[in-house]
């Protein structure tokens, strides 16, 4: 943005300003959703992820070009609203992957979501903004007048590159006679069975099946989202932390410093989600490894800083398993639907994390004396009590798993 883009007037309220604009996405995109699904139902999978890539290229950019705060809440709005990819790559993923290795295919999906959310952000405190390099941006050059169109640029290179490259994936979902059929990948064979190994009277009772009605798949997207909720405002607390002052509780990184850190984390998150977590998930399950990590959280919030980095690897772990669950719950013809309700939940969650983070550590980080629980250990203990209530949630009888009858 602009020099004269300031509405940050105090260092206390960074995070109530950085909240609201990365919950304009969340918001736009609960919106969309299930529309995104439903589309990617009826005309295939690669039509929607070529449509959402290409729509990042654009609003990236237009985002780093940003004049003021609502041009910025409106250019992230509008990538929210045109981006229907979290939800379709995963119904994609679970399609193109036979079944014994869903926990890898759904596991690299989430790691790739974590990392660009949790950490890819953060991380551009290494390119950071053009203020870092006045020698090779000066202020009368394009990115010395708008220094944030750096890292944005750098954003929409990588997903042009992805958008080219995505040309050349199979469909999942394939059409003759202007009827759906099954996916012809060799790797799977088709669903010409309901749940209970029925025929086709019972496909098509399935398929007019209220998908809200499911519960094994409302209850895991319950779970999700709760979850998600934590992760969130874990995600955009912890990088507004770090760099606040020691003198309002925060660690007094650099935004360098911040980038290391969720690098390295970034890094262990994908050594864990694509070699270990496949192998937990087959000798324990997806519920017992969610519930598991989810116990973690709360030794780790109540470490605080000494354990981020920790925290930030395992925390995607419990995604994973619940949007196994999300997809197993539902058969193909519904999964690009059941996986847009899904986004639409979970974003309606998380849009409250940035705006409800950043303001809750504002406030916090205003009652450093306060005599129960001051400053940051507010926000912590705010952290646990979401994370409880997640794990919590896990157990029976509210998290129902579909039963796969012979």
């Amino acid at each position: 943005m602009v020099r004269d883009f300031n509405v940050a007037q105090h260092e206390e309220d960074i995070g109530y300003y950085a909240g609201y604009v990365g919950s304009s996405f969340m918001l736009a995109r609960s919106v969309t959703s299930v529309i995104w699904g439903l589309i990617a139902d009826r005309y295939g999978r690669k039509r929607v992820l070529l449509l959402g890539t290409s729509a990042m290229v654009v609003a990236n950019i237009l985002f780093g070009l940003s004049v003021n705060f609502w041009m910025a809440v409106s250019m992230r709005a509008l990538l929210g609203c045109l981006n229907g990819l979290i939800g379709t790559t995963k119904a994609y993923a679970s399609e193109i992957f036979r079944e014994d290795q869903q926990a890898l295919a759904l596991s690299t999906v989430s790691t790739a979501w974590g990392y660009w959310i949790g950490h890819w952000p953060c991380s551009g405190g290494f390119p950071g903004s053009a203020e870092k390099y006045p020698n090779l941006f000066p202020q009368d050059n394009l990115f010395g007048r708008f220094p944030y169109l750096l890292p944005s640029l750098a954003i929409s290179i990588i997903t042009l590159a992805v958008t080219i490259a995505s040309l050349w994936i199979p469909e999942t979902l394939h059409f003759h006679n202007e009827e759906r059929t099954s996916i012809d990948d060799p790797c799977e064979a088709p669903e010409t069975a309901d749940a209970s190994g029925g025929d086709g009277d019972g496909n098509r009772a399935a398929a007019e099946q209220s998908l809200l009605r499911n519960w094994p798949l409302m209850s895991a997207i319950i779970v999700y989202c709760v979850f998600s909720l934590h992760d969130m405002a874990y995600s955009e607390i912890f990088s507004l932390w770090a760099v606040s002052p020691r003198k309002l509780g925060g660690l007094g990184y650099s935004t360098t410093n911040v980038g290391e850190v969720l690098s390295v984390s970034g890094l262990g998150l994908l050594l864990l989600q694509l070699s270990l977590y496949p192998y937990m998930e087959k000798r324990l399950g997806p519920v017992m490894v969610s519930r598991l990590v989810g116990f973690e959280g709360f030794t780790l919030n109540l470490l605080l800083n000494c354990a981020s980095l920790l925290k930030n690897i395992l925390a995607v772990s419990i995604s994973t398993g619940l949007s196994i669950l999300q997809n197993k719950a539902v058969d193909q013809h519904q999964r690009g639907a059941a996986n847009g309700i899904a986004m639409t939940a979970m974003s309606l969650f998380i849009a409250i994390g940035p705006a409800g983070g950043g303001a809750l550590l504002s406030w916090a980080e205003s009652r450093q004396d306060a005599a129960f629980l001051p400053g940051t250990q507010l926000v912590f203990f705010t952290l646990i009590l979401v994370e409880a209530v997640g794990v919590l949630l896990t157990f029976k009888p509210f998290l129902a798993q579909r039963q796969k009858k012979e």
